[in-house]
């Protein structure tokens, strides 16, 4: 099955946008003529391998190879070296020249940043003696679609980048993102934002359209009516629960990177022991897409079910007579084989993990850290984890989300768990706890908690949920509505204004406007309420809302916004932008640092 993601019933056109940067680089390849050798950064790879077939770059006469410090070696003349603008990453391309100067290698150097060149990484190559010898451009890769209603801008540092280095360059990048997708589909009329990185958003986005406006015809009605940008910061509880979707299962557990996972091959039924193989998932997959966004419990049953169905239909065929056209159902039910092989082997190896006691334990400590109500029993639970030795981001998980429920910890608990922290995971993470504390996600105690407020008053504990059929978004993680998807369900049905005494309760301000040739119209507290005209694309379709999370977002809450987007009586397909795909391990990994680190 192909690793490029079928976009054809996307509510956008997305592959045309897909097109468009595949077209971009094919261009800067066919410019370099002749036989050339293309460097990739390894962090772009699986980004370049959802926009463009292998097949097609070698087409290009391109040979390709990954970036790192060891020496190219290639008989080409030409090297092409296409990476993000990382300091680290001008240190290896320079070694790489020199090491060729040494030997006497005359080759054309050419560099390609993606998505735009930067004046530190130039100063670098200056410093280095190399800047003269490389053709510098820019590869503006600025949005990847990971599937038909998913687009990541592929920024993997963005949350820490932005609370702990004070570095705001990702916020650019998003907004330029954003604006690109306006000249393909119009001006989007209406923004609303949540949290400090997205507020600012919204003022570069506006600031671009001053400055580089995209002229869309009045008649023309803009396909994405609003866009809502909410920080992964106005929401840390969230990532920090464990995902119970089956897509978000895999991702805790398997890790799923560019739309696959690689696992070992024995998971899958092979029978090479050690040999990892490459699984793909996104909407391609039928069976996936019919299961990805239900809860974990519910696919078991599912799978089950087919199998049973599946072996059925096998027995009346090998023991009765049947019809040409019986036997040929039978033979079409037979194509969807490999998936269902696909899908129960996964099943199998999550199943083997959540029916672990310590995986059952620690999803009732996360509801009972959401609860609020039992402080010691959470200390309690921690603090042997901390003394067990347990992996530390597991322990850092639960710690973010005990901090932030309780606005901080009282300074002699906060201290105690430090001191115990650095005891038994070393003292080098004293850089770890710093970053944390920085960015706000464990640290002391300096006002009273206002979490019980907001879970009450967006319902976000919800009672005998039924996973299989669900009738609230809480179904996502079994019993909890996820923070960001309520504010984005009210934020659809009825604006800000409603629960703005709630949000002033969150990280960061809020903020609501009105753009393009809208800008002048009367009061919008509802999307509906906003020029009824844009309301419905021209043909009839349900219009657009991009929901856009500034420092990513998990698979369960796309599972959740998909899950409201199909619900009665909503009027807009939604579609999502984040800097990239999270999860709670991903995203407390970020935060971990050594002594060593810059």
């Amino acid at each position: 099955m192909s690793q490029i993601p079928n976009l054809d019933n996307a509510p956008l056109n997305l592959t045309h946008l897909r097109e468009q940067s595949q077209k971009e680089l094919v261009t800067i390849l066919k410019n370099i003529r002749g036989k050339k050798c293309l460097v990739i950064d390894p962090k772009l790879s699986g980004s370049i391998s959802l926009i463009i077939q292998t097949a097609i770059l070698k087409e290009q006469g391109v040979e390709l190879r990954h970036l790192s410090a060891e020496a190219i070696q290639t008989d080409c003349s030409k090297v092409v070296y296409l990476v993000r603008s990382q300091l680290s990453l001008m240190k290896y391309i320079s070694s790489h020249i020199h090491n060729d100067t040494s030997k006497g290698l005359l080759r054309e150097y050419f560099l390609y940043f993606v998505p735009r060149r930067s004046v530190a990484c130039e100063k670098i190559l200056e410093e280095e003696r190399v800047h003269n010898l490389l053709t510098i451009g820019e590869y503006q890769l600025y949005t990847v679609p990971l599937d038909e209603d998913v687009l990541s801008f592929e920024l993997d540092l963005s949350t820490k980048e932005y609370l702990v280095d004070g570095d705001t360059s990702s916020l650019w990048h998003i907004a330029k993102a954003i604006h690109k997708l306006e000249f393909s589909f119009g001006v989007i009329p209406n923004v609303r934002a949540k949290g400090k990185a997205s507020v600012r958003v919204a003022d570069i986005l506006n600031r671009m359209q001053a400055e580089e406006p995209v002229n869309s015809p009045d008649v023309v009605v803009p396909e994405i009516n609003t866009v809502i940008l909410l920080d992964r910061e106005v929401d840390m509880v969230t990532p920090m629960c464990t995902q119970l979707t089956y897509e978000g299962l895999l991702d805790e557990f398997l890790h799923i990177n560019n739309g696959s996972v690689e696992v070992e091959a024995s998971i899958m039924g092979g029978q090479q022991e050690g040999k990892q193989m490459k699984v793909p998932l996104n909407s391609s997959d039928k069976l996936f897409k019919e299961t990805r966004d239900l809860n974990f419990e519910v696919v078991v049953q599912i799978l089950r079910q087919k199998a049973t169905s599946m072996k059925q239909d096998y027995t009346d065929v090998t023991s009765t007579n049947q019809t040409v056209s019986e036997l040929k159902d039978f033979v079409k039910k037979l194509n969807s084989l490999p998936e269902m092989t696909r899908h129960i082997n996964l099943a199998q190896h999550l199943t083997t993990i959540t029916s672990k006691s310590s995986f059952l334990g620690q999803l009732d400590m996360e509801h009972t850290i959401i609860e609020a109500q039992s402080f010691d029993i959470c200390l309690e639970y921690i603090e042997e984890l901390i003394h067990k030795q347990e992996p530390l981001v597991t322990v850092l998980r639960l710690l973010i989300l005990f901090s932030i429920t309780n606005s901080g910890l009282p300074k002699k608990t906060f201290d105690y768990l430090r001191r115990e922290l650095l005891h038994s995971y070393g003292f080098e993470h004293m850089v770890t706890l710093k970053n944390l504390e920085k960015a706000g996600l464990f640290k002391k105690q300096e006002t009273k908690s206002n979490w019980l407020t907001v879970k009450r008053a967006l319902q976000l504990v919800v009672e005998d949920t039924d996973t299989a059929n669900p009738n609230d978004i809480a179904y996502a993680f079994s019993g909890y509505a996820p923070l960001s998807i309520r504010l984005v369900q009210h934020a659809v049905r009825s604006g800000w204004r409603p629960i703005e005494e709630i949000l002033k309760l969150l990280p960061g301000p809020h903020s609501e406007t009105k753009r393009g040739r809208f800008s002048n119209s009367a009061s919008f507290d509802t999307l509906q309420g906003a020029a009824n005209n844009v309301d419905k694309v021209a043909d009839g379709r349900r219009s657009l809302v991009l929901v856009v999370f500034v420092g990513g977002v998990t698979f369960a809450e796309i599972s959740a916004l998909r899950f409201l987007s199909s619900q009665e009586g909503m009027a807009y397909d939604l579609i999502v932008g984040t800097t990239k795909i999270v999860s709670g391990h991903s995203l407390t990994e970020t935060f971990v640092g050594k002594m060593d680190d810059p």
